[in-house]
C-alpha cells in the first residue's frame, strides 16, 4: 500500500504529467503527419523559416527553444531531403542563413492539414474553455520559468527588437 501511495505521488507530479503529455503530443503529431514524413521539430523549423526566411542557425534555435545540437540535427535531416537551403549570411559570412526551398514550402503546405488534425486530436478531451485555460496556464508556466530552461526561447520578432 505504501508503494502505491508513493507511485500515486509520482504520477501526480507536474513534471511527470508534462513529460507524458509531451510524449502523447509527439505521438499524435507523428501519427497525423506520417503521410508527409515530418516530426514536430521539423514542422517547427519549417514553420519558423516560412515566417522569417534567412535566419541564422543560432537565431533559429532560439526561436524554437532548441539547443544548437538539436537544431543542427534537424537542419541536416531537412537539408538531406532538399527542404531547406543553407548559405553564408549576408551580414556575416561566418554564419549560415537558412531558408525554405520550394520543396520545403510545398511540403509545409501539405503538412498544414495533418498538423491541424493533430492539434484537434490533442485538444479533443478538453472543452473550448479548458483548451484556453490549458494554453494560458502553459504560457504562464513557461514564461515564469524561462530563466531555468536549458535552451533559450526568443521568438524572431523579439530577437530583432533586442538588436535594434
Amino acid at each position: 500500500m505504501l508503494t502505491f501511495h508513493k507511485l500515486s505521488q509520482l504520477y501526480a507530479r507536474p513534471g511527470f504529467l508534462l513529460r507524458r503529455a509531451h510524449q502523447i503530443s509527439s505521438a499524435v503529431f507523428e501519427d497525423e503527419c506520417r503521410s508527409v514524413g515530418l516530426t514536430p521539430a521539423q514542422f517547427g523549423v519549417l514553420s519558423v523559416l516560412r515566417a522569417t526566411p534567412g535566419l541564422d542557425q543560432s537565431t533559429l534555435a532560439r526561436a524554437l527553444g532548441f539547443d544548437k545540437v538539436t537544431v543542427l540535427r534537424v537542419l541536416r535531416g531537412l537539408e538531406t531531403r532538399g527542404l531547406i537551403e543553407r548559405a553564408p549570411a549576408p551580414a556575416s559570412r561566418r554564419n549560415l542563413a537558412v531558408s525554405l526551398s520550394a520543396a520545403g514550402l510545398e511540403l509545409l503546405e501539405q503538412a498544414q492539414g495533418p498538423a491541424d488534425r493533430a492539434y484537434d486530436r490533442l485538444m479533443a478531451p478538453l472543452s473550448k474553455a479548458q483548451q484556453g485555460q490549458l494554453l494560458e496556464l502553459l504560457q504562464l508556466l513557461t514564461t515564469g520559468l524561462e530563466n531555468d530552461a536549458r535552451a533559450a526561447f526568443v521568438p524572431p520578432n523579439q530577437e530583432a527588437e533586442a538588436q535594434a
